[in-house]
């Protein structure tokens, strides 16, 4: 394939995706729309118009209504709302919390789910002590190799950490790269209640996370402070510790899990 056939099938590619948001919008402002209305919002063949939603409906984005061929959104999109509401109010919940837990630890607390075979950080509070900390908001970290991903892992059964662990490659000379260690550490981090990386990601930064729950007790996320292994050495874990689990299970609690 020529150069230009890529990019020509880059550009169909790009002009598809565009045309079917532009459906799911079209639907959103009318409620039933069909496909020769689609067509013309759109400017195209109404075959290509009932190619675009009819590929939107097998993903369940877009469901017919009735006998009369009109078209609206489809509870799909329910599902994926419904994901991004789940991490929107752990977010919410979480940052009033998580700005007292780096007031009185003085270190960076950052909150993270689990997404595909990494950990994704969602919100992230810099304590007084963290001069210019790591923006790791929107990054993708390792599970195998920090605190949050140890306590997001802790959370999952044995197939699905089949499915989750695949290579365990070494970031420095402390990382767990052994699927047999890492398991113990999965069941001290359960019987605890809460995951420490030391020099494991990043030689010199040190971290310790605690799980936050939903309403039916399922691990959806991870609290975390971090900081240069030099502050954060084994005294000071023994007050930050127990702060981090309390915030934890003060963030747990006001997401329906348990009762105060």
């Amino acid at each position: 394939m020529s150069n230009s056939d890529v990019a020509a099938d880059q550009s169909g590619g790009v002009q598809s995706v565009d045309r079917a948001i532009t459906i799911l919008e079209v639907l959103a402002r009318h409620g039933e729309v069909g496909v020769t209305e689609v067509a013309l919002e759109l400017g195209v063949h109404k075959s290509t118009a009932f190619r675009l939603v009819s590929t939107l409906e097998n993903h369940g984005l877009v469901e017919q209504s009735g006998d009369r061929g009109k078209y609206r959104l489809g509870v799909g999109l329910l599902r994926l709302a419904g994901a991004t509401t789940a991490r929107l109010d752990v977010v919410q919940e979480a940052r009033p919390i998580c700005k007292r837990l780096a007031a009185e630890t003085g270190e960076t607390v950052n909150v993270a789910v689990l997404s595909g075979s990494s950990a994704l950080y969602l919100d992230q509070i810099a304590g007084s002590s963290a001069l210019q900390p790591h923006n790791w908001v929107g990054q993708h970290i390792p599970l195998h190799a920090t605190s949050n991903g140890k306590v997001l892992l802790s959370g999952l059964d044995e197939d699905d950490l089949d499915d989750v662990l695949h290579e365990l490659p070494a970031l420095t000379g402390l990382t767990v790269t052994k699927r047999s260690r890492l398991r113990k550490e999965l069941a001290v981090v359960r019987e605890q209640g809460y995951a420490t990386a030391v020099d494991e990601l990043e030689e010199g930064l040190t971290a310790a996370a605690a799980p936050i729950r939903n309403a039916h007790g399922d691990v959806i996320a991870s609290l975390s402070v971090s900081g240069p292994t030099f502050r954060l050495g084994e005294e000071k874990m023994t007050t930050v510790v127990p702060q981090l689990t309390e915030a934890a299970l003060e963030v747990s609690h006001r997401l329906g899990w348990g009762h105060r």
